[in-house]
């Protein structure tokens, strides 16, 4: 299993970037790149407790199907987001928001992920799957911060 943090520092309150974490609109447009689109679930807007939302991305020329659910929210500190069908073995992210003291806002991600396939998912995952996932997060990272301070 891997794990990685990432720390975000955004000129919007804590509330602010919660509420724009979890909408759906913004995720997709972060992930223009990969073609995500929403194909079940929640379709538009904010997600809160227990929402589900299917995502369809093409990912190292793979189309993915991921279903994952809001199984923990607590506006506006933390919320964590679950797969539950696709094709981790594993997806959990833990989604932190703090205030600066300034006015904004430390976003701090945990994400936890397994490949699935036994030592040959485990060895993409050493090899490549950590790096892209990372990369992934920091350009959704950066849109959200992008949109809450623009």
């Amino acid at each position: 299993m891997k794990r990685f943090e990432t720390v975000t520092h955004i000129a919007a309150s804590p509330a602010t970037v919660f509420d724009l974490s979890l909408d759906v609109d913004l995720h997709t447009a972060s992930m223009a790149e990969s073609g995500e689109q929403i194909v079940g679930g929640v379709r538009a807007g904010r997600m809160t407790l227990g929402d589900t939302v299917t995502w369809e991305a093409r990912h190292f020329g793979v189309r993915w199907r991921m279903t994952s659910r809001i199984s923990a929210y607590e506006r506006p500190g933390r919320f964590v987001d679950e797969q539950v069908a696709g094709p981790f073995k594993r997806w959990h992210h833990t989604h932190h928001f703090a205030p600066d003291g300034r006015g904004g806002t430390v976003m701090r991600d945990v994400i936890e992920f397994a490949a699935p396939f036994g030592l040959l998912g485990a060895g993409v995952e050493a090899v490549a799957l950590g790096r892209y996932m990372r990369k992934l997060i920091d350009a959704r990272n950066a849109y959200v911060r992008e949109c809450a301070e623009g």
